[in-house]
């Protein structure tokens, strides 16, 4: 009898005692952090994706999984509920970049720091991770590093071929690596980190690119000044 009466009140879903004022502080705690995420990832991130565009989920996500912690914490049977409802749901987003996941993680984690009311050691733990990855870029920063992100995009069928797009970076500019290679029966698709001593050397490269056929078509983001 007390075995089921233990597992009854085990699987019970019971009323949740939450203090609503510090509900809300939480949850606009959560807010707030996940906006000076945003703003991190927006200025240290790496990735070749928007990264304005993505940053704005990290409102959402943060915001979402604090209230559903919130809510199931206090009670085995909404937890397993949760689970079987995660089971359904199928998240097809194409992320590509492993820092877009790890800012992701981040996110979700303060979200079930808040949600479980560790607040302050959430908040400590936040900080300290901020801290790591804004010292690792200013360490970074002063190694030299490439200073575009060039994207070659040309139709299969043509000599333009990935050895011959890499020859004719090596021999234009001063570091180049490669960062993405896609290929498909219809086009192939090339991103590198490249570094120019100078604009000269860069109009260079690009017409040396665009002679390997006609379709091939070139685009640099800027990530840092030339010098003229």
């Amino acid at each position: 009898m007390n075995k089921s009466q233990t597992l009854l009140d085990l699987f019970s879903t019971q009323a949740l005692q939450i203090s609503l004022p510090l509900f809300v502080a939480n949850l606009l705690l959560s807010a707030l952090l996940a906006w000076i995420l945003g703003r991190v990832y927006v200025k240290f991130g790496t990735t070749l994706s928007n990264r304005e565009q993505f940053a704005r989920n990290f409102l959402l996500v943060t915001t979402t999984t604090m209230l559903i912690i919130t809510i199931v914490k206090s009670s085995l049977a909404l937890s397993l509920g949760l689970v079987g409802a995660l089971s359904i749901i199928r998240f097809r987003a194409a992320i590509k970049e492993p820092e877009e996941l790890s800012y992701l993680f981040l996110a979700i984690s303060v979200g079930l720091g808040l949600g479980a009311e560790q607040t302050v050691i959430t908040t400590l733990a936040f900080f300290v991770m901020l801290g790591i990855l804004t010292g690792r870029h200013w360490v970074r920063r002063r190694e030299e590093r490439p200073n575009l992100y060039l994207t070659i995009t040309c139709p299969t069928p043509t000599q333009a071929g990935l050895p011959q797009i890499l020859a004719a970076l090596k021999s234009h500019a001063t570091a180049a690596g490669l960062k993405r290679f896609d290929q498909t029966p219809e086009v192939i698709e090339a991103s590198f980190q490249v570094q120019f001593e100078s604009v000269n050397r860069l109009d260079a490269c690009s017409q040396e690119l665009r002679k390997l056929g006609d379709g091939v078509r070139v685009s640099y983001l800027e990530q840092s000044s030339l010098s003229i």
